[in-house]
């Protein structure tokens, strides 16, 4: 374990994970990155007590969002993303790396929309999201007590 990482190395983790998988489900969009990072994160903290990034997550009108991560994609829109030309592994610890390969395992089959009706019924993204703040941050504290009732795996 080295976290917290930065949330866009995790991001890059997903795409470059998945630039082998021949499904389209690997097709990864901004949208459904942003689901598996929060996915990421609240198993993370339930888990290990701790955030796997450091970057806060927002609760905006079509579920969590990494505001850095979802800027950094926006000019993407619903479109697959790119995947890194070259993405280091040695900048995952093994431990982490077998961590997002299970987060992958639970969420990656689902589509963008699929994740955001899930992110949308859950407490952590409800409690936080008001249509009027899109700055409305979804805390740890919620995450880890959220997920630490909903494990990753039982």
């Amino acid at each position: 374990m080295t976290a917290p990482y930065k949330a866009m190395t995790v991001a890059e983790w997903f795409l470059a994970y998945t630039s082998d998988v021949e499904d389209e489900d690997a097709d990864i969009t901004n949208m459904k990155l942003q689901k598996l990072l929060y996915y990421a994160q609240g198993h993370y903290l339930a888990e290990y007590d701790l955030p796997l990034f450091n970057e806060s997550i927002r609760a905006w009108a079509h579920g969590p969002v990494v505001p850095d991560v979802y800027h950094h994609y926006k000019d993407q829109g619903r479109a697959v993303l790119d995947r890194p030309e070259k993405f280091n592994w040695d900048q995952i610890s093994q431990e982490d790396d077998d961590f997002l390969v299970k987060v992958w395992a639970k969420y990656g089959g689902y589509s963008a929309s699929g994740l955001r009706n899930m992110t949308h019924i859950e407490a952590p993204w409800s409690r936080a999201f008001t249509s009027k703040d899109e700055s409305t941050p979804i805390t740890l504290d919620a995450l880890k007590a959220w997920f630490s009732d909903h494990k990753l795996s039982a």
